[in-house]
């Protein structure tokens, strides 16, 4: 067997730089993606095929000691793993040959760790897992590399400590168990134990005979039929040509092993340099942004399958949702039919009427009552109201914590919310009953779910406006947590809708919602929904619609319900709306309500164990944010990739398209030019040159791209102050003139003395670009959805570029843009959705002037700024040349 040499670093820089693997490591990437691809289907199971599990070894199922590295369990199992294995096997087949690699991973280094591990487990751990997964020959590989570093660098030192290097890859074990879940350690250690044999050399007798491999070679000539394929001798023949390495022998000492890789120093540096010039790097970055953005969706559309997800659980252990035993009912129904009559009686009468009535009836309970008036103007009109609340003291607190139950007078749809607030009345006289809260409970019934509760909880917390908005005159403690009835129909129901979602994009406590669930499913026996999805039959599809809708509310921002305005304030709270036809009453809501306020008042501090960032897939999934993050993160991530490849190219003068210049160039003349200077430098023996640097003119980009952030300023203010009737037409010239801005700036730059260049173009797009990449990475971690959206959106700025030549291009890729601009986005989505235009804008400015929207915000000083950069750089007819109009 050929004896283990150095590692040459100049030809694995050819090789994973140019990706030139050699033979054996490309066929077993294609075989994993291969496997994986089959795993998607459903006929076969290909994973409990090839699985290498305990208790089915047999003889005739012997074959797994060999398929399990193959096969793995999702698609980033396997994405993981190539990227580990590649370099560190194109590495062992560069120095051992094609053939001798097949043989051993085909033989005693796949074989020995799998029985090894079927030994242990089966026999001493009394176990049965399986394994799966090219993981066993990434640790058997580094075991292996540990073992020949160590013989020539023992110790790693940090401070005053020696490690010996030999225990790298027994720490990288424990990293992977810690951080990556479903991993085998056991498999982990039988690779690494299997390396280090192999290290030291007691594996050396089962690889295949050096003259028997030669007669193989030389027999079916496979140097000459097999491209990327390595002989024995170590030389890879293919289309790349042969590529010879340095012969060792077992009397090499490291002391001419250090003479070689001193002289080969210089030549890497050189080589390195002259690829940083390479222009051809400038041809990768779209690719790489493309892969960005296709990534990012694959990611998402993943989200809804159960590989992706987790199951919900309650983190926070004193919840005990359901365990307690509820004693609403029976003669509680009289109350809230006689209730119901008075809210009936009150049903035509002005807000202070009511709210006058309402404080008769509080007090006649005993509780303390508050009443707040409220003001607020947006769209040209105006919202006031009244607020009416009633603080029930706990028997045994000191009025630190309280707990809030909202009744609004109408719902979000501006229906009647009769039997809500009934049920409100009746809870409140129940729980005045009893002596076992430790926490106030506030009932605050507002006279609609938009205006009212958001004026009620910004003065309780004294971040309200006085001039709008009048003080509470009288508070109880901190808000632990917060319930909306929304309980307009009429009738028995089936199920209880969980909305959930808050000013934006904001979320509560996840234990809140799981709380919900349990108790409604567990112990009422009704049934629970999520995103307005009533029937979910927790397939993709469903799960799908379910992330989708959730994003969808969380990116537009806006509140949902009362509760929605509790969010802002780290107060975790839900509205619950029962819907459907089923056998529960206004008792059994009643229950739910009672129950989750008992598991409330049993918290010793907030909510926080649980996770506040998620997608939920339905009532019993969810993503949490470490696993969704990276699609928005990556979408996000191409922007700045292109960028800052615009910022390097930009210094780089291009070479001219004149025909004497590439005539020069095929005929070899300037060759020696080429090698000799600074301007490049030889890689792999081919000659490559940069283009000479240039400076960059970096003023007017700046000016037209921060001019283009500051007008934005103009949609933002006449959107948020135009009166309602005017909002339309406003919108609709705001339309003209957004479509005709590029096309007249673009025309003023064209027609000027200063006309931009191509650099500038350049420059333009990249400072755009940098700015939107920027901001989207940032609103990611705030709202998820909505950074997402945006992204995809626009996605296609980073590949817009100057059409100076190609009318039709320039055209057509200007009219692609105007189709994804923010005002069309917001037409086509208004229209799809059945909303009204003037609706949808109101809307927008009211979240702005009463709930402290920043949609609005991003749309028109993010998203519109950046379109209207691009549009202007698709647009652009740069001069020919760098300071120069080129001559007729």
């Amino acid at each position: 067997m050929p004896m283990i040499q150095g590692f040459d670093t100049l030809r694995a820089r050819s090789y994973s730089y140019s990706f030139r693997l050699p033979l054996f490591t490309r066929a077993m990437v294609v075989i994993m993606i291969a496997f994986w691809l089959a795993g998607l289907q459903s006929v076969w199971d290909i994973r409990q095929w090839g699985a290498l599990i305990p208790d089915e070894l047999t003889l005739t199922t012997m074959y797994r000691v060999n398929t399990f590295p193959l096969i793995h369990l999702n698609f980033f199992h396997a994405l993981f793993n190539i990227l580990a294995l590649a370099p560190l096997l194109d590495r062992f087949e560069t120095e051992f040959g094609t053939l001798t690699s097949l043989a051993l991973f085909f033989g005693p280094l796949t074989t020995i760790p799998a029985l090894v591990y079927i030994f242990l487990e089966k026999f001493i751990l009394r176990g049965n897992t399986a394994v799966m997964g090219a993981s066993i020959w990434v640790f058997l590989l580094l075991g292996a590399e540990a073992i020949r570093t160590f013989k020539t660098n023992p110790y790693l030192t940090i401070g005053t400590y020696h490690i010996p290097t030999w225990t790298t890859p027994l720490a990288m074990v424990l990293v992977v168990e810690a951080l990556i879940p479903n991993t085998s350690f056991l498999g982990h250690m039988c690779g690494v134990g299997t390396g280090y044999l192999f290290g030291l050399g007691y594996l050396k007798f089962l690889s295949p005979p050096e003259k028997a491999l030669r007669w193989i070679e030389s027999r079916l000539n496979l140097l000459g039929r097999l491209p990327h394929y390595v002989s024995v001798d170590q030389k890879i023949y293919g289309r790349f040509g042969v590529l010879p390495t340095t012969n060792t022998t077992s009397s090499t000492t490291p002391r001419k092993t250090k003479s070689r890789e001193r002289k080969a120093m210089p030549r890497l540096i050189s080589a390195v340099l002259a690829l940083r010039r390479d222009p051809r790097l400038f041809k990768l970055p779209p690719y790489i942004s493309l892969l960005c953005i296709v990534v990012g969706v694959i990611w998402l559309l993943m989200l809804p399958l159960d590989e992706y997800s987790r199951r919900t659980y309650i983190s926070e252990n004193a919840l005990l949702p359901g365990q307690v035993h509820t004693y609403f009912g029976g003669s509680d129904q009289n109350v809230f039919r006689a209730y119901r009559h008075e809210v009936d009686a009150l049903q035509n009468k002005t807000n202070i009427e009511v709210n006058d009535e309402l404080e008769k009836i509080f007090k006649g309970m005993g509780v303390k009552v508050g009443r707040q008036n409220y003001t607020y103007h947006s769209s040209g009109d105006t919202y006031t109201g009244e607020n009416v609340y009633a603080i029930l003291q706990a028997p045994r607190g000191d009025a630190t914590e309280a707990i809030v139950l909202i009744a609004a007078w109408k719902n979000v749809k501006e229906e009647f919310n009769r039997n809500g607030m009934a049920l409100a009345l009746a809870l409140t006289r129940y729980f005045k009953r009893w002596s076992l809260w430790s926490k106030d409970i506030i009932l605050v019934v507002p006279p609609d779910s938009r205006a009212g509760p958001q004026a009620w909880v910004d003065a309780y917390h004294d971040a309200h406006d006085p001039s709008q908005v009048a003080s509470l005159p009288i508070k109880s403690g901190a808000l632990q947590g917060a319930i909306a009835l929304d309980y307009a129909q009429e009738g028995r129901f089936e199920s209880v809708h969980i909305v959930y979602d808050g000013v934006n994009g904001q979320l509560p406590n996840l234990d809140l919602i799981n709380s919900v669930v349990n108790i409604a499913n567990g112990q009422m026996g009704m049934g629970s929904a999520l995103q307005g999805m009533r029937r979910h039959s927790q397939r993709y599809d469903d799960n799908l619609k379910t992330v989708l809708r959730g994003m969808l509310n969380q990116a537009l921002g806006h509140a949902v319900g009362p509760h929605s305005s509790f969010i802002p304030y780290h107060v975790d709270a839900i509205t619950l709306q029962p819907f459907g036809q089923g056998w529960h009453d206004e008792m059994g809501l009643g229950k739910l309500v009672e129950g989750m306020f008992r598991s409330l008042n049993n918290l010793l501090e907030k909510l926080h164990q649980s996770f506040f960032f998620y997608l939920l897939i339905h009532k019993h999934r969810f993503v949490s944010i470490g696993t969704y993050l990276p699609s928005a993160m990556l979408i996000a991530a191409n922007f700045t990739i292109m960028a800052i490849a615009l910022w390097i190219k930009s210094g780089y003068k291009e070479e001219e398209d004149d025909s004497a210049e590439l005539a020069k160039q095929k005929d070899g003349k300037d060759d020696k030019a080429k090698i000799e200077g600074a301007k490049g430098g030889e890689v792999n023996g081919d000659v490559v040159t940069a283009t000479p640097t240039v400076e960059r003119e970096v003023l007017l980009p700046l000016i037209l791209v921060a001019s283009a952030q500051f007008i934005g300023v103009i949609p933002l203010f006449v959107f948020n102050h135009t009166p309602s009737k005017a909002l339309t037409p406003a919108f609709c010239a705001f339309i003209g003139a957004s479509a005709g801005i590029p096309h007249l700036v673009s025309q003023l730059l064209t027609s000027s003395r200063h006309r931009p260049t191509a650099q500038q173009y350049r420059l333009i797009k990249s400072f755009s670009l940098l700015l939107l990449g920027m901001f989207l990475s940032t609103l990611a971690t705030l709202n998820f959805s909505l950074a997402f959206i945006i992204g995809l959106l626009s996605a296609p700025l980073s590949f817009t570029r100057p059409w100076p030549s190609f009318m039709l291009a320039r055209y057509t890729n200007a009219a692609v843009l105007h189709a994804l601009a923010p005002p069309t986005v917001l037409l086509i989505g208004s229209v799809v959705s059945g909303v009204g235009l003037e609706a949808v804008l109101e809307e927008a400015a009211f979240g702005w002037h009463v709930w402290g929207m920043y949609t609005p915000l991003v749309v028109w000083c993010v998203w519109w700024p950046a379109w209207l950069v691009g549009q202007l750089v698709v647009l652009g007819q740069p001069r020919a040349k760098y300071g120069k109009e080129k001559k007729a």
